[in-house]
């Protein structure tokens, strides 16, 4: 009989007050669970018991459906590298589109010229595809060279070559992505799509070429990381560069040449939904 009425008496302060506080006498919420460690399984969602858990060796995120239960994701995998080619740009060398990587240099720095176009153009070789949304993770190095004539430039003055990557919609000639799948514009420094700016300072001194230049077949190298939210699609990096110097005089027409290396373009999408 004591244990009847103990039930009753717990039943009817449950209705009454309407929150359950473990380990907690003051609860917050319908259900208040307290304690600094995890104190919460649901064993459907286990690994021994639900094929979609990942195991020890990832995190499965939980979702809440419209019935309001917890479910896994039925997605396999979030992560996955979609664009990883050898030797992305066109070499100088390379014939056909090779003068579309040649920058021309400006004075004090105004206006990007594109250049820097697929060795290999075509799905698979120049393009990524997206199935569903995705954070689009973008990592590049770029090569270059500065010269004028198969010369060294040895005028010691100091020039800035500066880059940007940007992504055109289904292949080289598709229109520039200028805003992302949230609707929110793509636009860094005034120039539309711009993505992973990056940038190195130049001067030489030396007749010799010790500096570099296309006399002495050095090059040099660019890396840019940046992140942007990409719809389902197709896509092509591209890219744009500026030469840049405060003194033009004594040298006259300088030249960049983008490609010449090996140059490396990486993206991971990070699927969200």
């Amino acid at each position: 009989m004591k244990n009847i009425l103990t039930s009753i008496f717990l039943l009817f302060a449950f209705l009454v007050f309407g929150q359950v506080g473990i380990k907690t006498t003051t609860p917050l919420e319908e259900l208040h669970i307290a304690g600094p460690t995890s104190n919460i399984r649901i064993e459907g969602l286990n690994a021994t018991n639900n094929v979609l858990n990942l195991g020890n060796k990832e995190n499965t995120r939980v979702f809440v459906d419209t019935d309001g239960d917890l479910v896994l994701s039925t997605i396999p995998t979030n992560i996955g590298v979609l664009f990883n080619p050898a030797n992305y740009l066109s070499d100088p060398l390379d014939t056909g589109g090779a003068d579309a990587n040649v920058i021309n240099q400006t004075g004090v720095g105004s206006g990007y010229a594109q250049g820097g176009w697929p060795r290999v153009t075509g799905p698979g070789s120049s393009t990524f595809t997206l199935t569903r949304p995705a954070i689009v993770e973008i990592n590049y190095s770029l090569s270059y060279e500065i010269f004028k004539s198969g010369i060294p430039i040895d005028d010691n003055h100091a020039r800035t070559a500066q880059f940007f990557i940007y992504l055109r919609n289904g292949g080289p000639a598709g229109a520039i992505i200028t805003t992302d799948y949230n609707g929110d514009p793509v636009n860094f420094g005034g120039n539309p799509g711009a993505l992973g700016y990056s940038g190195n300072f130049y001067t030489n001194g030396s007749s010799l070429g010790a500096g570099g230049g296309e006399g002495t077949g050095k090059e040099f190298y660019a890396t840019g990381h940046d992140y942007i939210v990409l719809g389902p699609g197709t896509y092509t990096p591209m890219f744009s560069g500026i030469l840049f110097v405060a003194n033009t005089g004594g040298t006259g027409a300088v030249k960049m040449q983008i490609g010449g290396g090996d140059d490396e373009v990486i993206i991971v999408a990070h699927y969200y939904n």
